[in-house]
């Protein structure tokens, strides 16, 4: 295992700026986020001109591109065409993990299966996993039904971020079950209350959870998914966390 960070810690920073403070703060690896509404690098772009991106993401100097973040707006034939592309990029940079979020609560069970089976067939196509996010709001909120998803859709990886099952209307709610199909993991600190708080005030068990992604051999990034707070150090925390995180391995 090894630390990374996402560039979604950073939302105000362009692609250069970002990787140049992630190396300021020692980090060696990045997940990089590929969304239309508020990423350093939309999918439409990578989409509209492949091999600028690949270029782009190859220009990283000290810091290693190790996942992607994936999340498009673009609906119906235009969805998969810029999925594949995303995968494109991916393959080309040596990114074996591409993170994509769950649909939203409500939407059918069977249609949102279909989506994954669709996006896992395109992404094998390029040697890449795709790992379905855990998140509240959406499909993947509840543990066993993610059990479920990954039952139905043959090589479908999951995104784990423990935070969700803290915070949220699964609070509490243990997720050993899918921990075997974990291809990637988020972390920030987080309590009932609050999504995220500063390091060391939350209920995150960090060394639990490298126990047990150890037993099930997962040996990928621990990247740390954590945004500004008001009246917050934000590079303080960013370090603090990476600290804390590299003592565990």
């Amino acid at each position: 295992m090894f630390v990374a960070a996402s560039s979604q810690c950073f939302p105000d920073l362009s692609f250069t700026e970002i990787l140049d403070v992630l190396t300021d703060l020692e980090y060696t690896a990045f997940e990089l986020a590929l969304h239309e509404k508020d990423g350093p690098l939309r999918p439409s772009e990578v989409h509209a001109d492949v091999d600028r991106a690949i270029e782009r993401c190859r220009s990283t100097r000290r810091i290693t591109l190790c996942a992607l973040s994936v999340d498009i707006e673009a609906e119906g034939d235009d969805y998969y065409h810029q999925f594949a592309s995303c995968c494109k990029l991916a393959k080309a940079t040596k990114v074996v993990t591409v993170t994509v979020p769950a649909s939203e609560l409500g939407t059918p069970f069977n249609a949102e299966i279909e989506r994954l089976r669709d996006l896992v067939a395109i992404a094998s196509l390029e040697g890449v996993r795709v790992g379905v996010k855990t998140e509240a709001g959406r499909v993947t909120q509840d543990p066993d039904t993610v059990v479920v998803m990954c039952d139905n859709v043959k090589g479908l990886g999951i995104t784990l971020d423990p935070s969700h099952f803290i915070f949220g209307p699964h609070q509490g709610a243990t997720f050993d079950q899918i921990i075997k199909y974990v291809c990637h993991v988020h972390l920030r600190d987080t309590t009932k209350e609050r999504l995220q708080v500063r390091v060391g005030q939350g209920d995150v068990e960090y060394g639990r959870l490298f126990t047990q992604l150890t037993k099930a051999k997962y040996d990928r990034a621990l990247c740390v998914h954590m945004t500004p707070m008001p009246g917050v150090d934000h590079h303080a925390e960013m370090r603090k966390i990476r600290l804390l995180l590299e003592s565990l391995l």
